[in-house]
């Protein structure tokens, strides 16, 4: 799934991460094409997210576009009993200050989402309520709304850098690094 130089959970986020600005930037469709046709450019950005010659754009700039998009569910579209949502579960238990820690806690880890899709994930990480809600995909990674996932990032950045795991490699143990071992500290945590 990723390249080859993505060894570790922090370079993962960062690819992730260069995946969404290629799509943005480049009009590149869908991850898995971005990735085709964009792979230098995502490889540059990841590679200047990495050495930190370049950071991800400040949170603030993915909230007002929640407060500015049309309300309706992040996940499915509906517009129907629509609720805040925390992407990163508030029942995230790494330290005992999660409880306050402005990462999980504040709107930078909040999008709408109808009642049904807000209980049908609700303490799974994305990445594995996607690959649920997509069985059949084998790049259900590549489905997640670019706002959604941009959220996510930076919020289980915050998280798997107070678990300690951010230079974990295959933190689920099934002998590859995918965009599930981002959501370990979830599995683990909660």
């Amino acid at each position: 799934m990723p390249d080859r130089e993505v060894q570790t959970i922090r370079d993962l986020l960062f690819y992730q991460y260069a995946k969404i600005i290629a799509k943005r930037a480049l009009a590149g469709g869908d991850g898995s094409l971005a990735k085709k046709e964009h792979y230098g450019f995502i490889k540059k950005t990841f590679k200047e997210l990495k050495s930190g010659a370049m950071s991800w754009s400040d949170i603030m700039r993915e909230d007002w576009q929640l407060v500015e998009s049309d309300k309706e569910c992040i996940y499915c579209g509906s517009s129907d009993d629509l609720q805040r949502e925390h992407i990163v579960p508030r029942s995230l238990k790494i330290k005992p200050e999660c409880g306050e820690c402005d990462a999980i806690q504040s709107i930078h880890n909040q999008v709408w989402a109808c009642k049904q899709c807000n209980s049908l994930k609700s303490t799974m990480g994305l990445y594995s309520f996607f690959k649920k809600k997509y069985p059949d995909n084998k790049k259900y990674y590549d489905l997640i709304p670019p706002l959604l996932e941009k959220k996510y990032l930076k919020t289980i950045f915050c998280c798997v850098q107070c678990a300690g795991m951010l230079t974990g490699g295959d933190l689920d143990g099934d002998g590859e690094l995918t965009v599930l071992d981002i959501d370990f500290v979830i599995d683990k945590f909660c």
